[in-house]
């Protein structure tokens, strides 16, 4: 489906959904009055056609509506449309139905008036249905009957049997050689270069991955005569492996060789490494404070801050045993008043038991009470069966009585009735031929409009299109200084965060400086103590230890000897 169907379809189910028990009372009807024959497995296609018909037939209109109940079976639409769109039935029990879901008033404004007010249109497709009924003709052709007759055949002769011809003999193939089955020499000779030629390569790599880590240990000075080395050794190594190799080893090289690296950086690495070297900043400072206004050893908080959460602790438990000795003591009060209610259910059921023994009792007696006063009844009948010619006669008599009173009533009935109809049929046919005389009257098309007048709707904002016209103007000459206006203010926006970045460029090369120089520093004053300082001595235990170690081991010695 597109948007569109879709949307209907969605809409059409969600209204059969809400509206199910006033369609339901129409359809029900219609299976118990005229629809006895329907499959009940139509039921939500009725559903569906009463949904449209009540409540969609404005929006859809009726040409679209025509077009949905042409499209299925004509004659279950012409006999639910004709039940449906009766005024009798709409006027009497449709709206007494409805109206006990909803207010009778609502009802008859939304619902009841708009059938009614359609029932003349529609009534008119019911016409179309009839008519294309009435002039749907079968047709039976009749098949005669085809007659078998006999083939004219020849008959065949006899023939004769053949003389089997004689089987010849194969001749004696050669053996099959036995170099089929064996591989052959190129194959193993290909075999043995490839292993070499592997051999080589893995060689070669290695004294190349050699040659590369000299390459990085060795003076600066030197590298030039080791680098021409390396290019002898990686011309004899794998293409694939090769290239990699050397691609390294260029990237190392020119790391090697540089000493400032200049990076480029983005605007969000800019912000973030400023944010960096201010956060560091900012609490260098607060550390500092802090010393200056003699902050203590926080030792003394954080002993409190220990028993305070083991006393913390000690309720948490102290809860749990308690919510523990809850739940059991709940445990043995619902298995008391599970007792309590057996006890009290086997007094009810001894109560019920005494009371059914009572009431077999009063119904024992009843029966026999009953079957007296049957015997009685028999005796009475018994003598009522002598005069029974004569209540025969009275009983026909009082019959035929009743049916002339039924017919006469009946006859009454339907003459009011008939009255009725012809009259609505009359006003039904001068509402129609008032209808066709005020269509038949010449519409005024061409209507001449003036562009400064206002439309006359009695509106406070009304205007004319003229005035509307100026107005956009006036709106759009607005809208572009508002344009302009943010236009610069954006340009001013990007001068200042340029100047910000600039700032923090300033600002992150200045640490930089400082943090390059303290690592110097710092790197030169271990070359010193490296240098200056003797080499610590070991720990007395480990000197200790090695010597009891030594001392076993000799022991052991000497006792191997002796053994």
């Amino acid at each position: 489906f597109n948007v569109t169907e879709e949307k209907f379809v969605l809409d059409t189910l969600a209204g059969c959904i809400e509206y199910k028990s006033l369609l339901d009372v129409v359809v029900d009807a219609f299976f118990v009055r005229d629809g006895r024959y329907c499959l009940i497995s139509e039921r939500n296609l009725y559903i569906v056609i009463c949904y449209l018909a009540t409540f969609q037939l404005e929006e859809l209109g009726l040409q679209h509506f025509g077009r949905i109940v042409k499209s299925l079976d004509t004659a279950k639409m012409q006999k639910f449309l004709r039940f449906f769109f009766n005024a009798l039935y709409l006027n009497t029990w449709i709206k007494d139905e409805w109206s006990q879901f909803y207010d009778s008033l609502y009802v008859k404004e939304n619902w009841i008036d708009p059938l009614l007010r359609w029932q003349p249109k529609v009534q008119q497709l019911i016409e179309q249905l009839t008519d294309i009924l009435s002039n749907r003709t079968t047709t039976v052709k009749s098949s005669t009957v085809t007659q078998p007759k006999e083939f004219n055949l020849t008959v065949p002769k006899p023939r004769a049997i053949p003389i089997p011809l004689p089987i010849p003999l194969l001749e004696k193939r050669p053996p099959v050689p036995p170099s089929t089955y064996k591989p052959p020499k190129e194959k193993k000779q290909l075999e043995e270069i490839k292993t070499k030629n592997r051999r080589k390569a893995e060689v070669s790599q290695q004294l190349f991955l050699i040659a590369v880590t000299k390459y990085l240990f060795i003076p600066f000075t030197g590298r030039m005569r080791q680098y021409k080395c390396i290019i002898t050794l990686s011309q004899s190594a794998s293409c694939s492996y090769q290239a990699l190799l050397f691609t390294y080893l260029l990237v190392l090289v020119s790391y090697l060789c540089t000493d400032n690296i200049p990076i480029k950086l983005n605007t969000a690495a800019i912000l973030r490494e400023g944010a960096l070297y201010q956060r560091k900043m900012e609490q260098e400072l607060k550390r500092i404070e802090n010393l200056l206004r003699g902050a203590g050893d926080p030792s003394e908080f954080l002993e409190w801050q220990k028993q305070m959460r083991g006393k913390d602790l000690e309720e948490q438990l102290a809860e749990i045993e308690c919510r523990r000795l809850q739940g059991k003591l709940s445990h043995e009060e619902a298995v008391l008043a599970h007792q309590n209610v057996i006890q009290e259910n086997k007094k009810k059921a001894d109560l019920m038991r005494e009371e059914k023994a009572e009431l077999m009792h009063r119904y024992a007696e009843k029966r026999l009470q009953e079957q007296k006063e049957m015997r009685d009844l028999v005796e009475q009948v018994v003598e009522g069966h002598k005069n029974a010619k004569q209540a025969k006669i009275k009983l026909q008599k009082y019959k035929q009585w009743i049916v002339q009173e039924v017919c006469e009533e009946n006859r009454e009935l339907l003459r009011q009735a008939l009255e009725e109809e012809e009259e609505k049929l009359r006003k039904r046919y001068e509402l129609i031929q008032q209808i066709r005389a005020i269509e038949s009257l010449p519409s005024i098309r061409h209507k001449f409009v003036d562009l400064t007048e206002t439309g006359g709707h009695g509106l406070i904002c009304e205007m004319s299109i003229v005035e509307l016209r100026e107005r956009l103007a006036l709106l759009r000459e607005a809208q572009k200084a508002a344009e302009e206006e943010k236009r610069d203010q954006i340009i001013h926006e990007k001068q200042a965060k340029e100047q910000l970045l600039l700032d923090k460029l300033d600002q992150i090369s200045l640490f930089r400086a400082q943090l390059g120089r303290a690592a110097a520093l710092k790197q030169e004053e271990k070359k010193r103590k490296s240098q200056s300082g003797e080499r610590p001595m070991k720990d007395e235990r480990i000197l200790n230890l090695q010597k009891k170690i030594v001392e076993k081991t000799m022991e052991r010695k000497k006792q191997a000897g002796l053994l």
